[in-house]
């Protein structure tokens, strides 16, 4: 596979891992975090890492609004448990 196709399949695999935690409200944080050692939080802290590495500004709520497909704020108010 070469490097822009790899790129594309991986792009793509990270919308959809998103996309899935967008539909899964009802899987809190603290689950994925003690079964898979990271959750929606550390997601999103990575895309705003990986666009700084690039010269990108992203401050952490507009990742994590990427991420949850909404607010932070509104998505804890109407999911966390």
């Amino acid at each position: 596979m070469d490097d822009k196709t790899r790129t594309e399949v991986e792009a793509a695999a990270f919308r959809r891992m998103v996309a899935h935690f967008q539909e899964r409200t009802d899987v809190q944080n603290i689950d994925v975090m003690e079964l898979a050692g990271f959750c929606r939080n550390c997601l999103s802290k990575w895309y705003q890492e990986a666009a700084g590495e690039r010269g990108v500004v992203i401050d952490k709520m507009a990742a994590r609004e990427i991420v949850y497909g909404m607010p932070y704020e509104d998505w804890k108010e109407k999911y966390q448990k």
